[in-house]
């Protein structure tokens, strides 16, 4: 039996959560290594900004249990929770979280490759959602295709934002059709109608992720992120993106309402472009936690604060610094997965 024939659904991210999840940074498994001192400083910037909002787990190796335990001391809103894993990831590689009929939790446990094989080890990353899920005492669903979390947004009535280049990517399913990929992806979340945008944003090494470029606002409203310069190759890919939405019926028959956040300017590390997007925020109870990038981006860092804040009258924008983390790959949203307030 899975999730959808047992009627449990993935909730909307907006929804009352329980708690946030994280994993501590491995130095071992870093792309700068070098750097581990910056980026654990900014991956403990973003769990003391949830904190002020909801309880944090942190899941961490059992050699940095001291280490990073001696960081949040005193902080009664941050716990620790020792479990082995390879890289620091949580959306992609921790459970994704289903509510019942009577708000019963549950999880879904998705293979998990390091996006297509990019990196390794993961054997112990694709091993964390299993022992989470046994951790909060909920019921498991093992989904049989690989996925990440930051490849889904669903509005919590039925309708899920994806990107071709990622789900269908022959790196994560070669031997599934699309149907095939989808049907699983509505089993398991439950949703009945899937908007396939096409491309993720240039130098997104996750093979297109949507939380960098679109999520759910409210049921039939959607947050886009977008570029208007032609020459850059994000423009090509926010205009395909952002007609396929304006074409888009969504499971009630909703037209969508789109709201647009204009990119920050185009930045570099070591040579590679950095996938900067507001839309990697995260919602937490309340609030929003929205990396922000200074320096060139002022002018872009305003702009989406000021409209976050216009679609989300009744939350508390909480600013964290978009760049302690980006060098390695992903932003706030890429870190955290939200457990939903139900019942174990």
């Amino acid at each position: 039996m899975n999730p959808r024939d047992l009627n449990y659904r993935m909730p909307a991210e907006w929804a009352q959560h329980e708690r946030t999840f994280m994993s501590w940074p491995v130095q071992d498994s870093m792309v700068y290594p070098e750097q581990y001192e910056e980026v654990t400083a900014g991956y403990a910037e973003i769990i003391t900004a949830i904190a002020e909002f909801e309880p944090v787990t942190v899941i961490v190796n059992l050699d940095d249990l001291e280490q990073v335990g001696a960081r949040f001391t005193g902080n009664d809103n941050v716990e620790l929770l020792p479990i082995q894993h390879n890289d620091a990831w949580f959306r992609d590689n921790g459970p994704t979280f289903l509510l019942g009929e009577q708000d019963e939790l549950a999880g879904v446990n998705w293979g998990f490759n390091a996006w297509g094989g990019k990196y390794s080890p993961w054997d112990l990353d694709d091993a964390v959602a299993p022992q989470v899920l046994k951790h909060v005492g909920v019921r498991q669903f093992d989904a049989p295709i690989v996925m990440e979390g930051g490849s889904i947004h669903a509005d919590g009535e039925g309708t899920l934002l994806t990107t071709e280049e990622c789900l269908l990517n022959e790196n994560r399913n070669p031997e599934l059709t699309r149907e095939q990929i989808e049907a699983h992806v509505k089993q398991f979340v439950s949703v009945d109608e899937i908007i396939w945008l096409k491309r993720g944003l240039s130098g997104d090494e996750t093979d297109g992720h949507v939380d960098n470029i679109a999520c759910f606002a409210a049921p039939g409203k959607v947050i886009i992120q977008v570029c208007d310069d032609p020459s850059d190759e994000n423009y090509a890919i926010t205009q395909e993106n952002l007609q396929i939405l304006r074409d888009a019926v969504d499971a009630k028959g909703r037209k969508l309402e789109i709201i647009e956040i204009p990119q920050p300017p185009y930045t570099e590390y070591d040579g590679q472009r950095l996938t900067l997007s507001y839309l990697n925020f995260y919602f937490v109870n309340n609030g929003i936690i929205l990396p922000v990038f200074g320096g060139a981006a002022e002018e872009t860092d305003r702009k989406a604060e000021e409209i976050l804040a216009a679609a989300f009258p009744d939350r508390r924008i909480r600013k964290v610094n978009g760049m302690g983390i980006i060098a390695e790959g992903g932003n706030v949203h890429c870190t955290t997965q939200q457990m939903p307030a139900g019942r174990v």
